[in-house]
């Protein structure tokens, strides 16, 4: 690996990947907007350390030796395990003597009679708020459930992987003097608290205070997981929209999360919420907001963020559709009875990754300085395009800014800063996660092979997918023999694979399923691809929409190498589908301007082969050091060498031809597809303008929005974060518009929308991307 600093003052690593030899350190901090952090906390040996697996707990990880602990291993391990840092016992003391809380409660009892009284009567509410939120760690119930949760995961797993050289960056920055450490996670089942807590217990990271996002849980469900570290959302906040003061729970909730920073307990929260993936759910909203206020209002110094990311074979969803979005409370029984039902079967192997750590105070900086140029709102930029009065080169795409007359400080600009950091967070959890045994046969199966592949083929293009994966500097989470790694695979999706013995050759025919289900549950795994693949599937969709454009006119029989595209219209319509989706939906970095994203997908294009630079025979001579022998013609006489500030018109456009890429047939094909499950329910969404009655509430817009794609895929569980991305997307883009009622903001189309017309050019310009 090989290092040096470009003129832009960044750092590159350039590496050369030799597959089962190299594997890369993933989740480098961001350099735009952290580049201080860059060398913090990392050395490049620690890519060299191994891993470990955190289920497996042997005679070694105790202070004892012998033939008897050899089997009692397990629970004396648990019982030496430390807390280095705990709750203090005046913490209900120090909230009700904050000054966030005694201002609320002043403003509250202003007015009333008998300034006593009413000071114990908030005293005794903050309290009561304070206790509904968190509870002291109960250390003989925690090393008990931690020790029934490692003989679990030895169980359910074949391994939980943990990287060393991670867990030996995040030791370092947990040493960091009166900076505490915040872990951003990742959500990808109800298991992930449990799992993580472990983790940090086991590996001397303390217990961490776990945030309990939208899980609606029994009161004795409640009490548990608050002696365990679970951290709950006051009930007065769930009702309050992000942003808002939230009163007294607001103030309470604030004044907590301090304290927990000044005794530097880890603070784990969840940035989504595994019903809905790739999206900032509105709890890690309400609380990451108190972290960015604690570092602001000088409370800490500053706090160290750490990026997680969690992958699994198959995730334990034994918990799906209990306890969350409103329906019946999650009991005790029930999770003990959902553990039980999941020792029926192995689900494969897990993996939690931390990304590098950064500092929040320098986050900050770095956005704030970066809002001077505020951006054309995306109704401005997309809108033209898609009704057919866009003007070529008009549009600029800039960072988003604030508003202009949004004073610094602000509600409005703490919001902003918090959802940036969200979705950054979000980005970098993607990006550091790897990539699983099953997600890669899923994607083959799904986008390259739907009417089935023979297992050697299957093995060659899995071979080819992972070494692809490897050189984006992206890890996967497996290693051993790849007719075993198949079969691993093959093994864990057999509900949704048939195999088929064929005796002649010897080899087996693998076919996926035809059924909705199958469909869908491979659509999940090879999800964790996009975010790998996320320069080369946008510029292959957008390749596609100018090939349909171009159908016409060339024919159907024409050769893929015959067919030029301008460079002008390729940056075109990867500007408008950039444009078109959120950056968290891809795992694309939010603070990156879509310019300088759309010339990263032209170049991803052409390394990976798809594109070649067209060149004519006069201007070859231009570039080409070949030796010719000495002549009297003298190329550079025909050169005009006049300096001109005019942009002529009769300079050449560069222009690039379409190949198939040797050792990768059908490439185009497979990353148009990867898309297509993102891109088909934009479609369908706006296919759903058609049906409601507008105007009408958002949250009756987001379910009848869901239960549409239910009917139309015939599933009971469509991605709920699709659907309320596409709506999000529609909002910003000027589709739909807000108005005010006295029942609250009711959603309506805009002008241009309500006509047929407009709505058929909306869906025609979506479906130009999709590949069928």
């Amino acid at each position: 690996m090989k290092t040096w600093v470009c003129d832009s003052g960044q750092k590159l690593e350039i590496f050369i990947p030799f597959l089962g030899k190299y594997r890369p350190l993933t989740g480098r901090c961001c350099q735009t907007c952290t580049p201080r952090s860059w060398d913090g906390f990392y050395h490049a040996q620690l890519s060299s350390l191994g891993f470990c697996s955190a289920a497996q707990v042997t005679e070694e990880d105790t202070r004892y030796r012998g033939w008897l602990v050899r089997r009692l291993c397990c629970f004396l391990a648990v019982w030496d395990w430390k807390v280095p840092a705990d709750t203090p016992r005046d913490l209900p003391e120090r909230v009700c003597r904050s000054r966030r809380v005694r201002d609320v409660a002043a403003g509250q009892a202003r007015g009333s009679e008998g300034d006593s009284e009413s000071r114990r009567r908030w005293k005794e509410k903050a309290l009561e708020i304070l206790a509904g939120i968190q509870a002291p760690l109960s250390l003989p119930v925690l090393r008990l459930c931690s020790w029934v949760l490692l003989r679990l995961l030895s169980r359910l797993f074949l391994s939980v992987q943990l990287h060393r050289g991670q867990l030996e960056m995040v030791l370092r920055a947990a040493t960091t003097p009166d900076v505490p450490l915040v872990f951003l996670s990742t959500h990808k089942s109800r298991l992930d608290g449990l799992l993580l807590s472990f983790l940090f217990f086991s590996h001397g990271l303390g217990v961490p205070r776990v945030t309990v996002g939208s899980l609606n849980c029994s009161p004795r469900l409640r009490a548990l997981l608050r002696r365990l570290g679970g951290v709950f959302l006051p009930v007065g906040m769930e009702q309050t929209s992000s942003g808002q003061d939230g009163g007294l729970p607001g103030a309470v909730l604030a004044s907590y999360v301090e304290e927990v920073l000044r005794s530097r307990q880890p603070l784990l929260i969840f940035l989504e919420e595994p019903c809905a993936p790739r999206r900032l759910s509105a709890a890690a909203h309400e609380w990451l907001a108190p972290v960015y206020r604690a570092v602001r209002d000088g409370a800490v110094p500053d706090v160290l963020l750490v990026p997680v990311g969690i992958a699994y074979d198959l995730a334990p969803d034994c918990l799906e559709g209990s306890g969350a979005h409103g329906a019946r409370p999650l009991s005790l029984s029930a999770c003990l009875w959902a553990a039980c039902r999941a020792l029926r079967r192995r689900l494969g192997c897990a993996r939690v990754d931390f990304a590098q750590p950064f500092s929040l105070q320098e986050f900050v900086a770095k956005t704030l300085s970066r809002q001077s140029s505020a951006g054309k709102p995306p109704e401005e930029l997309l809108l033209p395009t898609i009704l057919g009065t866009h003007q070529p080169h008009s549009e600029r795409a800039e960072p988003e800014g604030l508003a202009p007359g949004t004073a610094p400080g602000s509600e409005a600009e703490d919001k902003m800063m918090v959802t940036k950091l969200g979705l950054h967070a979000l980005s970098d959890g993607a990006a550091c996660s790897a990539v699983t045994a099953v997600g890669i046969t899923s994607a083959l199966l799904l986008h390259k092979h739907r009417q089935g592949v023979l297992l050697s083929r299957l093995m060659s293009d899995f071979a080819w997918l992972l070494e692809e994966t490897l050189v984006r500097q992206r890890d996967v989470g497996f290693s051993g023999q790849l007719r075993a790694l198949v079969r691993h695979s093959l093994a864990l999706l057999r509900a949704h694979v048939a195999l088929y013995h064929l005796a002649p050759p010897g080899d087996v025919l693998v076919v996926p399923e035809v059924s909705v289900e199958a469909r869908w549950e491979l659509s999940q795994h090879s999800a964790a691809l996009l975010p790998v693949f996320a320069g080369e599937v946008v510029g292959a969709c957008a390749i596609r929409a100018l090939l349909l454009e171009m159908l016409p006119f060339v024919g159907a029989a024409a050769c893929p190498s015959s067919i030029t595209l301008s460079q002008d219209e390729l940056l075109h319509k990867t500007l408008a589908l950039l444009q078109l989706l959120p950056p968290s939906l891809l795992g694309l970095q939010p603070c990156q301007p879509l310019e300088h994203q759309s010339q990263d997908v032209l170049d991803k294009l052409i390394l990976c082969g798809l594109l070649e630079a067209d060149e004519s025979e006069n201007e070859r001579w231009l570039c080409d050091l070949a030796p010719r022998p000495f002549g009297k013609w003298q190329p550079w006489a025909e050169v005009d060498f006049t300096d001109s500030d005019s942009d002529s018109e009769d300079v050449c456009k560069r222009c690039f031809k379409l190949r198939d890429p040797e050792g990768s047939p059908g490439l185009l094909l497979f990353l148009c597809r990867l898309l297509s499950p993102v891109l088909e329910t934009y479609a369908r969404a706006a296919a759903f303008l058609e049906q409601p009655s507008w105007p009408q509430p958002e949250a009756a817009c987001a379910g009848a929005l869901q239960q549409f794609l239910a009917e139309k895929d015939g599933l009971e569980r469509p991605t709920r974060s699709l659907a309320l991305s596409t709506l999000q997307t529609f909002k910003e883009m000027g589709v739909l518009e807000e108005a005010p009622s006295p029942a609250g903001p009711l959603l309506h189309l805009a002008r241009p929308f309500r006509s047929s017309e407009g709505r058929g050019k909306l869906r025609a310009f979506i479906q130009q991307f999709v590949q069928p």
